[in-house]
């Protein structure tokens, strides 16, 4: 009886091991297929993909929505000409937001289709999202980064050097920004799920040259000799993920100047960075119109102070000669005749070409990116008085940064624009006839500021001038924040070549000074949180080029952000960012801000006609590659107020199956140009264009257009909105259709 319990205890002893083995085997091999279903790649040659998979994922939102404000009369910002006014849309402009949470903290970084955020544009978006969300978004967590696009309205300045330059502080102009750039991070906000990081970076060349090499080649030789060449193409993209793998943005740096469309140009436009972003979005949301889709494509600025997209370089526009090395200048014409250009035929083909250049590196990237950003997130920020900044030169020597100051050679510009009056690039002596004039109407630079800014002559002692209000700022953002394994650093303007990879190094060393960061990942972000015009290394500052003539704080200044930047770094590092003082506030300008912008007047139209009808009509028939023109009679599209996420154009195809018109292109689209043009008698007429691409279908299509006019009444004027539309045309692989 005994062997028989104990034979029986022994099956029974088996049989309970056996399931509980299997319940074992079970439970293992759910782990693993939740773990596959949560890898994007599933596998790769070398084992699984994702390693890193047992970390938490981020909470991520992206978010876009369009910031373009009145495409007219209101100067466009960048090349700091006046008489650049709107006169018509390109592309329009974008607010691109993207927000990671770690569930401890949360950052926010826009990149936006501006020319530069203002101290003015990032207050006021501030103060929106403190309304909104209270303490989540501040100062501290957020990063506006502008793409710098010369082709955008401007207006959203609250100092009187950009002012004058702008036609004001225009508040039609700037509301268009703040609640664009709002709402892409409401949008992003409200967007927010789990999600992945990965991060690559490649080289893409043939898409800038760096346009002050003189100055360049004044840095040391040994730190020369560290890099193969003068401008930095590295492009580093993130891409952005939800827990299945689909992608739902992506997030790109790349240095280059976004001027492509020239200083003759008069529309609005987000230039070559605003094109790549439209492209990789196109590809992204298929058979969306521009603007519209889920998935989200920034393309940020970066270390671009000295670096040009025109790749054909400077010439001389009257002979075709190569211009003076050394001061960018014509035997005759001077600067004025000394042009970059290329490489496209003009500069619709060179903003096409370098946007693609830069849309294909970037979506190659994002396609080959497997290595996964994970990690902690952590960000410092403080506000810097720049005008007095102490920088320990050595170990006996200290030096201080200037109060702002502009040099001769900023009026010489550069190749990518020049100045109209007889300044040169290189200017290391004042000129007594334009040193008499400074005097008699701003007055003269004091001694000490002339001594702080040598070798520096100075045109405009801007941080000695008051009225109506301060010319330039003295409180300046600087800021980091880190993704787990990628560092951005925000840049309050321009940082040529060699002083971002000054920075980019100065960040990495304390943030890996304590072990604390590895593979670490530094990008600069241009452009951010407040302009402040450019940052040059103390050696090139020497030569008086324009960016060097243009380093406001002083031939200290790139110490004294380096300085700020390891302390903000070693600060993270060391987890004491709590104990980093905050710093002056900067101002909020209430009172004095100027508007040199004249009302808009009440329209006229030709007798016997009414706004919306055709002058000129269009053809019949075309073939694909043809450009379709279209002249109506019109109002001043300021009229027309916030046209944000509307449109003064479509092309529509027809449709035979429903009996309907399809709207297939936009004014945010490539392929619509979008001209007006004020006449005299008040009257004014627009022109719209659509360049047929290879790929349109055949078929029967017309192109309306879409405004307001003002009519004066008593007491006071109407505003009434009208359209108009093109005749029905057929698009044809040729001229001979039935």
């Amino acid at each position: 009886m005994s062997v028989l319990l104990s034979v029986l205890l022994s099956v029974l002893l088996s049989v309970l091991l056996s399931v509980l083995l299997s319940v074992l085997l079970s439970v293992l091999l759910l782990s693993v297929l939740l773990s596959l279903r949560y890898c994007p790649l599933k596998l790769t040659a070398v084992g699984p993909c994702c390693p890193e998979s047992q970390d938490p994922p981020y909470l991520i939102g992206v978010g876009r929505a369009d910031c373009t404000g009145p495409p007219a009369e209101i100067p466009l910002m960048g090349y700091a000409n006046p008489q650049q006014t709107a006169a018509g849309i390109h592309t329009r402009l974008y607010s691109r937001a993207f927000i990671i949470d770690d569930r401890r903290r949360r950052v926010l970084f826009v990149t936006a289709d501006v020319g530069m955020i203002s101290q003015r544009l990032r207050l006021e978006v501030l103060q929106a999202l403190q309304v909104k969300y209270g303490d989540l978004y501040r100062q501290d967590n957020v990063v506006l980064s502008g793409t710098h696009t010369h082709s955008g309205p401007a207006g959203y300045f609250q100092y009187t050097l950009f002012m004058i330059t702008s036609k004001g502080y225009i508040k039609s102009s700037i509301e268009p920004l703040v609640n664009g750039i709002v709402k892409s991070i409401d949008r992003a906000h409200s967007n927010m799920k789990p999600g992945r990081i990965y991060r690559s970076t490649g080289e893409l060349g043939d898409s800038s040259l760096n346009r002050s090499p003189h100055s360049y080649l004044n840095n040391p030789e040994d730190e020369r000799h560290r890099y193969k060449q003068n401008t930095d193409k590295q492009v580093t993209v993130l891409k952005f993920t939800d827990l299945d793998g689909d992608g739902i943005g992506m997030l790109s740096w790349f240095a280059v100047h976004a001027v492509s469309m020239n200083y003759t140009n008069r529309m609005v436009s987000s230039d070559n960075m605003g094109y790549a972003s439209y492209l990789m979005e196109q590809d992204k949301n298929p058979g969306e119109l521009p603007g519209q889709g889920g998935f989200v494509a920034g393309f940020s600025s970066s270390n671009l102070g000295d670096v040009s997209p025109n790749t054909k370089g400077p010439h001389c526009v009257n002979t075709g000669l190569p211009c003076d090395y050394l001061n960018s200048s014509c035997p005759v014409g001077g600067t004025k005749l000394c042009k970059a250009f290329g490489p496209g035929e003009d500069m619709f083909d060179s903003t096409r070409i370098i946007g693609h250049n830069i849309y294909r590196k970037a979506k190659e990237l994002y396609g080959s990116a497997v290595e996964e950003v994970t990690g902690f997130l952590h960000f410092a920020h403080q506000w810097v008085n720049m005008t007095d900044v102490t920088v320990q030169i050595n170990s006996t020597h200290t030096a201080t940064t200037c109060k702002p100051a502009l040099g001769h050679s900023f009026a010489a510009g550069t190749t990518d624009g020049g100045g109209d009056l007889n300044f040169t690039q290189g200017a290391v002596e004042g000129d007594p006839f334009w040193d008499g004039i400074r005097d008699a109407l701003v007055g003269k630079p004091s001694n000490q500021t002339q001594a702080c800014h040598h070798p520096k002559p100075i045109l405009f002692s801007t941080g000695e001038m008051n009225k109506p209000l301060p010319w330039h700022p003295e409180v300046v953002d600087v800021q980091i924040i880190i993704l787990g394994s990628v560092a951005v650093v925000p840049v309050p303007g321009e940082m040529t070549t060699m002083s971002g990879r000054r920075l980019r190094e100065a960040v990495r060393q304390e943030l890996q000074s304590d072990g604390a960061f590895r593979d670490l990942e530094v990008v600069i972000a241009g452009l951010s949180n407040i302009y402040t015009h450019y940052i040059t290394t103390y050696e090139e500052y020497q030569v008086q080029r324009y960016e060097g003539a243009s380093t406001i704080y002083g031939p200290h200044t790139l110490s004294a952000y380096l300085q700020k930047y390891r302390g903000l770094a070693r600060a993270i590092a060391q987890d004491r960012v709590s104990e980093l003082p905050v710093g002056p506030q900067p101002p909020f300008f209430q009172n004095n801000l100027i508007s040199l912008l004249a009302a808009a007047g009440v329209d006229g139209k030709p007798e016997n006609s009414s706004f919306g009808d055709v002058l000129d009509q269009v053809l019949p028939v075309y073939r694909q590659g043809d450009v379709v023109s279209v002249t109506f009679v019109a109002g001043n599209p300021r009229h027309s107020g916030d046209m944000r996420d509307k449109t003064f154009v479509t092309v529509e195809i027809y449709d035979n199956r429903t009996n309907t018109w399809e709207v297939v292109y936009t004014d945010a689209s490539w392929e619509t140009r979008f001209h007006w043009l004020k006449g005299s008698n008040r009257q004014s007429n627009s022109t719209v264009e659509w360049h047929i691409p290879p790929a349109a279908p055949s078929g029967s299509y017309r192109i309306r257009h879409f405004g307001h006019y003002m009519l004066r009444r008593f007491p006071q004027p109407i505003i009434n909105p009208y359209e108009g539309v093109s005749d029905v045309f057929e698009v044809a692989a040729s001229f001979y259709y039935q």
